[in-house]
């Protein structure tokens, strides 16, 4: 009787580790979210934005622009310029530049986010192009652009945001195909 009971607690204890466990997975976006918050980072952006805004002449915000590559990523990427200041509601343009070194085409997609979290959601692109993949042939050079607008409402205390990309090899799950790029230019 005694191994039946033991045996039963055994039962009982794994059930309630499988609910936690289960319950804790339902649990993580709201705490990713929490602590997303709390450390300010992560802060997500929108899809594309279609609107436009009164200009606030009073107003200015300086955003940074940041670019890295993720791990075994081999394309030189980058901001053609460290920082603007910009005026909120004027859509505002910052080209990126990227290169494939390799002799391989090579298909890339570029992952947004944006520094303080709470200026994320006044962060609108109305064009960018981590909206799609990009394809470059061995030692192609591109200009991707991103415009965007400073929401007019972005709180008072914000006065310097981030745009921050990081980029990542998709060609093993996304095989290079034919498609219509932005503005090329000569490597």
């Amino acid at each position: 009787m005694s191994e039946a009971l033991s045996t039963r607690r055994l039962v009982i204890r794994l059930s309630l580790v499988v609910v936690a466990m289960f319950g804790f997975g339902f649990a993580l976006v709201p705490i990713y979210d929490v602590m997303c918050q709390a450390f300010g980072i992560n802060g997500k952006t929108a899809g594309a934005y279609e609107g436009s805004q009164a200009v606030d002449e009073q107003r200015q915000v300086r955003v940074q622009f940041l670019a890295t590559n993720a791990a075994e990523m081999v394309w030189e990427f980058g901001p053609q310029a460290d920082e603007v200041v910009v005026h909120p509601g004027d859509s505002t343009q910052m080209l990126f530049v990227a290169y494939n070194p390799t002799d391989k085409p090579m298909t890339a997609q570029a992952i947004p986010s944006v520094a303080p979290s709470k200026a994320a959601a006044y962060f609108h692109k109305t064009e960018c192009f981590c909206f799609t993949q990009q394809v470059l042939q061995p030692g192609e050079r591109i200009e991707m652009p991103v415009r965007f607008i400073v929401d007019r409402d972005l709180p008072a205390d914000v006065r310097h945001l981030t745009l921050a990309y990081t980029l990542f090899d998709v060609t093993a799950r996304m095989p290079p195909v034919a498609q219509a790029t932005p503005t090329r230019a000569a490597p």
